[in-house]
């Protein structure tokens, strides 16, 4: 095949569990050289695909992600942004959601698959899933019809799932079926063949420039209602110096004590300009304020609905929009509206 005909993929590996192999004379598990993925992973080499690579130096262990690794994803994705025909991301599973969440906000007008992937067990070791993840990662990546990506979006591949990247959630630090995405569908399923969910995926009506967003504002904390939570608490963590928002885990539908002191504090909070986003605890379903009077208090007080947004979706989103100068209004009006698909509605 002339290899201008060639589907091409750029493999990103930040650093993971995926990439590790058992050094030959101590054993140790070490990082390998990934411009040697081939020989690793000679499976590849039957796709007949163009597989180029870039590995981070240092490599980054997922727990010390913060957003200038997002950026710098963002930047060499923008960078390659028409050599290839899809990007595959490895990159270690805890903070995996919170990356392709945040990639999903800064990658604007994207129509290419950038698939994140990863494993629980070492590329290297016998019982490893990198294997499956990544082959099955690169074959989704180049996957068209017509000329087309068949999934031109953020998403995570793992154990046989392909799933929107802002909808995902790790929720087992021990099987291989590490990832779920409660509230929105599998775009893909990989069995003997690839199913792909068209209907679950979004394919842009009009082809634009690809536009990244590197501007990310940190300042948003995480509060989990708990009960017992007590007031000096709830005043430390919603009066920490700098922060402008938020996201606050409540029970349930977006039910939360309605203590005076509570609801006080959290008025407080909201007349000081603060953002607060309202999101559920539970794994599946969607904040409906309206439904108990818990939660209409509230909303009465100016809380805003997250809906069925995940938590790191809720993070990642309003770092984003922090970093878009918007007004408090815009910013509001913009969290109840789904930008990439985070949100149902």
């Amino acid at each position: 095949m002339d290899e201008e005909q060639r589907k091409s993929i750029l493999i990103i590996y930040t650093g993971g569990t995926i990439g590790m192999v058992n050094h030959p004379e101590t054993g140790v598990l070490s990082p390998f050289d990934f411009n040697q993925i081939l020989i690793e992973v000679p499976e590849l080499k039957r796709f007949g695909y163009i597989i180029d690579t870039i590995s981070f130096t240092p490599l980054i262990d997922s727990s010390n992600l913060n957003p200038e690794v997002w950026v710098k994803l963002a930047e060499i994705i923008k960078d390659n942004y028409y050599k290839y025909n899809g990007f595959v991301v490895l990159h270690g599973t805890d903070t995996m959601a919170y990356s392709a969440s945040a990639l999903s906000f800064m990658l604007e007008n994207l129509d290419k698959p950038v698939i994140f992937t990863g494993s629980q067990l070492p590329i290297g070791t016998l019982r490893t899933d990198g294997k499956e993840n990544l082959i099955s990662a690169v074959e989704i990546a180049a996957a068209q019809q017509n000329g087309q990506p068949l999934v031109p979006e953020v998403s995570v591949y793992f154990e046989n799932k392909l799933l929107r990247g802002n909808r995902t959630t790790k929720y087992n630090a021990e099987h291989f079926n590490a990832f779920e995405s409660p509230n929105y569908p599998h775009l893909a399923d990989a069995g003997i063949s690839i199913k792909y969910n068209y209907a679950a995926i979004h394919y842009p009506v009009i082809k634009k420039d690809l536009i990244i967003h590197t501007s990310l504002d940190t300042n948003i904390v995480i509060l989990k209602i708990f009960p017992g939570i007590s007031r000096s608490v709830l005043h430390t963590i919603l009066n920490i110096k700098g922060i402008r928002a938020v996201v606050m885990e409540t029970y349930g539908a977006g039910n939360a004590p309605t203590d005076k002191w509570f609801l006080d504090e959290i008025e407080q909070a909201v007349k000081s300009e603060k953002i607060i986003l309202n999101v559920t605890q539970c794994h599946a379903g969607s904040v409906d304020m309206s439904k108990y009077e818990t939660g209409n208090e509230l909303q009465k007080l100016g809380i805003i609905s997250g809906y069925d947004i995940t938590t790191e979706a809720a993070v990642t989103k309003l770092m984003f929009l922090f970093g878009q100068d918007l007004s408090n209004d815009d910013l509001k009006q913009m969290l109840n509206h789904s930008i990439s698909g985070e949100i149902s509605k």
